[in-house]
């Protein structure tokens, strides 16, 4: 019998890692973008800030659920085919 070298908890491992790393990344940059509009545009109000970062987090929320929504879909690198079937 042969066994799946990937175990399902493998699988939800990596997918909560994707989606944890996404959304941090998209607040924390939202949140600086919003810093450098609040400190350029408007008197250093703080709203920019909140509302940038919700915006980045909303949209890793976003993709976070897709990802988990779509079990079928593999994470990897495209690899053209190679083969050269021109009629050479």
């Amino acid at each position: 019998m042969a066994e799946n070298s990937v175990r399902s908890e493998d699988v939800l491992g990596q997918k909560w890692d994707r989606c944890l790393a996404d959304t941090s990344i998209k607040t924390v940059t939202g949140a600086a973008v919003g810093i450098v509009f609040s400190v350029l545009f408007f008197k250093k109000r703080p709203w920019p800030v909140t509302l940038l970062a919700g915006i980045g987090f909303g949209m890793g929320y976003s993709n976070c659920q897709h990802d988990f929504q779509t079990p079928y879909i593999k994470h990897g690198k495209l690899v053209k085919d190679t083969d050269d079937s021109s009629g050479s």
